[in-house]
């Protein structure tokens, strides 16, 4: 059975710093391309970043600059460092695996207060 567990979410200030955690099991980790999706209340889900088995990376404008996408193998973890956080960063950021078949963490909520 697979499971992407997301945790490090919580409030911060504007201007501060989350570090987003998301724990695979079920899959070979290290062959799946991992992500993070973002969902703000009445909004879509938006792409976030995405680091693939060959550790490139990838992210979405708004985010670039400020969020650092990383993985532990050895963990079977992947990270969202986010800094410089601003209220529009508020969300609830979604995990995700990706090879082949794709699979979704529960989420965990970021709120950046002004």
């Amino acid at each position: 059975q697979v499971q992407l567990v997301e945790s490090g979410g919580g409030l911060a200030q504007a201007g501060g710093s989350l570090r987003l955690s998301c724990v695979a099991s079920g899959i070979i980790f290290s062959r799946n391309t991992m992500g993070w999706y973002r969902q703000a209340p009445g909004e879509q889900r938006e792409w976030v970043a995405s680091i693939t088995s060959s550790i490139s990376t990838d992210y979405a404008g708004p985010v670039k600059g400020r969020f650092t996408i990383s993985r532990d193998n050895a963990k079977n973890t992947v990270y969202l460092q986010m800094n410089s956080l601003k209220p529009e960063d508020t969300a609830v950021y979604y995990c995700y695996s990706l090879y082949g078949s794709s699979y979704w963490g529960q989420g965990t909520q970021v709120t950046v207060s002004s």
